[in-house]
């Protein structure tokens, strides 16, 4: 045992400073405890159980270590061998090998889209990808990229590419050994280009015999020396502009054996993720293979953008949750002033103010990964949708973790400012998170463009209000094939008012976001984006309250829900005092179970006003 584990250990003496080291973050986590059994199936759910059981404890124990130790020593590029002879490679940590083995090998998390992994004999729904990529960034958030660019490469590549190089490359993206496994990237950024990727001045030139001569320079290379890698390029002669643009698959190796003509310039000394080397790219005529249809190249990168969107927020409300959860521990276990800091009201004030955003992320992960199971399943409506959720869970979660981390490392105070704890790592992580694939504006914009150029604003607003006429009682559950079964629905009235509320919230906003294509209105994207995602979670969280609510009397999530409605829609006065029961808001933060009178009567008081 080292010196470290031994000072957390049970019986050690009593210590100032609480160590949550070797937290069990599966355990600590009832509110994935209690959706899980509302989203799998029970055979699914059974057989993942004893999975889950082994992860918890390694996530707060070994696993934390190794994110730690790989943080603190970056990877390295080399660039030539000890004889002089020109090669490149990157020396990654070991404890960051360690976290690869966990991640590809015991987990498969980059392969369960597309091949059976971890005794399942089919591949796994979307949820239990984005649950296990939820958890995984509750230790590590760097490698989750890597992890999270393999599986949506391959789903590019099995959806818009050649049979020949699907049959060549999906074996060895799917293995879950480190032997045989190839790694996905996504070389997007150019330096001139950035964000207007219309810009870009990477050059294809058709070889005549199937593949392509790349040259150009890509400025943010994530997992740089990938074996494979979608990238963007412009075809001689082609015009000028996105529609210009085709998508292509770079081999790090070609089929010959022989290394392709391209060269890591250097690593990027970055503020976060560090673990995971990202790097300039030189191209030289490097040979790479064409994806789908030329001049359709941005449109089909989109998908693979848009996987990466889901992950990266759900990555981010994994983070949330880990900064709650530390800070509840730190709240619980220490004193100040011969009190508890859990029973200071003003530190109960702030701990709800991690809380709901953590678990408006949660539940708009796992609600995405429901609509997004639909969507590939064909469901034309979903797939509209899924079109609008994206974006706005991009948008919102990773905005969110920003500040949650930032709380999270004051509630712990000095302790938390320095590196050993993992507070500030998760702080400094949690800023990419808005950064990668597109920032807080172009994100916005999406929505935007989502709501009108994809239609999919109506079909999102016929949705929300199929799950709001079950939380007020008044339609059986959508879709009863779910594991939760009919009588799930609160047939009473006690939840009416959630449901009106959220239903007028609706209509307003469904208002705001038709007259918002015009451009002069642009400014005003973010400021709607931000309450469709907070409609949309409350609307999410209240569906789910009532079902969780009905099979185990426990009405959390309609609390929840109404605090979004209540603190983050609702004209906020900053002179009046908005309290909430102090007893509520403990229950709450300790994972209590609130009964039906009491988040009925919380229902009431809040939105009394409203009515």
């Amino acid at each position: 045992m080292t010196a470290e584990a031994a000072s957390s250990a049970p019986n050690a003496p009593a210590w100032p400073v609480p160590d949550s080291r070797g937290i069990d973050r599966v355990a600590d986590d009832k509110s994935l405890q209690a959706l899980l059994p509302l989203y799998l199936d029970e055979d699914l759910r059974s057989h993942l159980a004893p999975v889950l059981a082994e992860l918890g404890p390694r996530l707060g124990g070994e696993m934390d270590d190794w994110a730690h130790q790989a943080d603190v020593n970056p990877p390295v590029l080399h660039h030539r061998t000890r004889q002089g002879r020109d090669h490149q490679w990157i020396d990654v940590h070991p404890a960051y090998r360690e976290l690869q083995k966990v991640a590809f090998e015991d987990l498969g998390m980059h392969a369960m889209s597309h091949t059976p992994v971890l005794g399942w004999d089919t591949p796994m729904p979307p949820i239990v990808k984005y649950m296990f990529f939820y958890l995984f960034a509750q230790a590590e958030f760097g490698l989750e990229c890597p992890v999270s660019m393999t599986d949506a490469l391959t789903r590019t590549l099995r959806k818009f590419g050649d049979q020949d190089l699907i049959d060549r490359y999906l074996p060895s993206l799917t293995s879950t050994s480190l032997e045989t496994l190839t790694q996905g990237a996504m070389f997007m950024t150019e330096q001139d280009a950035g964000s207007d990727v219309g810009r870009a001045t990477t050059i294809a030139r058709d070889n005549g015999d199937g593949s392509w001569a790349l040259t150009g320079e890509k400025w943010f290379c994530s997992n740089a020396d990938a074996g494979v890698t979608m990238i963007l390029a412009r075809p001689e002669g082609a015009r000028p502009g996105i529609k210009g643009i085709g998508l292509f698959l770079l081999p790090q190796t070609l089929p010959d054996g022989t290394r392709n003509s391209y060269r890591i310039v250097r690593l990027k000394d970055k503020l976060g993720t560090r673990s995971m080397p990202s790097g300039e790219v030189s191209l030289d005529g490097a040979t790479a293979y064409l994806v789908g249809d030329v001049g359709q190249g941005f449109k089909q990168m989109a998908d693979m953008v848009n996987s990466s969107r889901l992950s990266n927020a759900v990555r981010s409300a994994g983070m949330m949750r880990r900064a709650f959860g530390e800070s509840r521990f730190v709240c619980l276990e220490r004193e100040a002033f011969g009190t508890r800091l859990i029973d200071l009201p003003l530190q109960r004030r702030q701990l709800a103010k991690l809380l709901v955003p953590a678990e408006q992320g949660l539940t708009m992960s796992f609600h995405t990964a429901r609509v997004f199971e639909r969507a590939d399943a064909g469901d034309d409506e979903a797939a509209a949708v899924l079109r609008i959720l994206t974006p706005i869970i991009k948008l919102r979660t990773t905005r969110e973790a920003r500040k949650v981390t930032a709380d999270a490392m004051e509630v712990r105070g000095g302790v938390g400012y320095i590196e050993e704890y993992g507070d500030a790592r998760t702080f400094r992580d949690a800023q990419l998170g808005s950064i990668w694939e597109g920032t807080s504006n172009i994100v916005a914009l999406d929505v935007v463009r989502a709501a009108h150029r994809s239609s999919a604003l109506k079909p999102l607003i016929g949705y929300l209000g199929e799950l709001i006429a079950e939380v007020g009682g008044r339609a059986a559950p959508v879709d009863a094939t779910q594991a939760a079964a009919p009588e799930a629905a609160v047939r009473d009235e006690a939840f009416a008012p959630l449901a009106a509320e959220l239903d007028r919230l609706s209509g307003e906003l469904l208002h705001a976001l038709e007259t918002l294509g015009d451009s002069a209105k642009e400014a005003q994207a973010r400021q709607l984006a931000t309450a469709l995602y907070c409609l949309c979670s409350a609307v999410f969280l209240a569906w789910e309250g009532v079902r969780i609510g009905a099979r185990d009397g426990d009405y959390s999530r309609v609390v929840l829900a109404t605090m979004v409605v209540r603190h983050r829609l609702h004209p906020q006065d900053p002179l009046a005092v908005v309290e909430d029961p102090a007893e509520l808001l403990k229950d709450l933060i300790l994972q209590d179970a609130v009964d039906a009178d009491s988040a009925a009567a919380y229902v009431a008081e809040a939105l009394g006003a409203r009515a």
